[in-house]
């Protein structure tokens, strides 16, 4: 297909959806005192675990974490933009430091699901008494990743792109990566992608300020976003570039495809403000 030279990953939590799964859960059910007692006495996914044993001991049923699920806020544009980037044959991922059952219930309902074609992110299964259980992505008490970035000691999404990377260096086609995140743990596989990828942080969020902060590592064109407007024009804006790029398509021919586009790039980026992407219909 037309884009089947591009790798999409995307990051979950306020990247895809406009919030923090983990967060919006104990919220939602009514959590949220017990789970600012307990934060600062254990890991954030071994939080996670008690706290849907607490709801679970208190009667909260699988069914009622599936309907608050469903509530999730996220954005219709980014809905939009995942399957048109499907449609259009990118190969799309997510890494993230949420949890399986949470991403799936959330894409399944949304029709995102099939979209993906990996979902790398933490463990989680619910178990015979109907009970959630939430684990690491990484063994940090047997196995530390050992990274030094600010990556959470569960997860090094670093490692996750390398493996990627790997995988996609064996294929004939050479592939071009699109990183999308907005969180500290995003940091980390920004420095990994390569000249000729893409990374695209959320403005005003925590990688975005890393990203500003240390650009001259960074090897990938970086171009922010900020919303769900911003995230698809953004997203099919590059799909769109790349594909021109790699089927040798003329500057000028290019430059028809992009006019009046409001995301703009980061400093130190090659790339000048670019302008609305090209829709795919439906």
């Amino acid at each position: 297909m037309a884009a089947s030279g591009v790798v999409v990953v995307m990051d979950f939590d306020k990247t895809i959806i406009d919030c923090d799964s983990d967060n919006w859960v104990v919220d939602e059910l009514g959590a949220t005192e017990l789970f600012n007692q307990l934060l600062p006495t254990m890991p954030w996914n071994s939080l996670m675990d008690r706290m849907m044993k607490e709801l679970h001991s208190q009667g909260t049923k699988i069914e009622d974490i599936v309907a608050v699920l469903k509530r999730t806020p996220i954005h219709s544009r980014i809905i939009q933009a995942i399957k048109s980037a499907y449609a259009l044959g990118c190969d799309l991922k997510i890494v993230s430091d949420a949890n399986v059952f949470f991403i799936d219930t959330i894409l399944k309902h949304h029709g995102l699901k099939e979209c993906f074609s990996e979902i790398n992110t933490n463990p989680s299964f619910v178990d015979e008494e109907g009970r959630l259980r939430i684990f690491p992505y990484h063994d940090f008490t047997e196995h530390p990743h050992g990274c030094p970035h600010p990556c959470p000691p569960n997860m090094c999404k670093g490692i996750v792109i390398e493996r990627i990377q790997a995988s996609l260096s064996a294929m004939e086609e050479k592939k071009t990566i699109i990183y999308m995140g907005d969180g500290l743990g995003d940091f980390c596989p920004s420095l990994k992608l390569g000249d000729g990828d893409y990374m695209l942080p959320r403005k005003d969020f925590p990688v975005w300020d890393l990203v500003c902060k240390n650009r001259s590592l960074i090897k990938a064109e970086v171009c922010e976003w900020s919303n769900g407007e911003e995230f698809e024009h953004a997203l099919l804006h590059f799909i769109t570039k790349i594909t021109i790029d790699k089927s040798n398509t003329s500057g000028n021919n290019a430059a028809q495809l992009y006019s009046d586009c409001k995301v703009q790039t980061m400093p130190g980026s090659s790339h000048q403000a670019f302008s609305q992407t090209l829709y795919v219909p439906h």
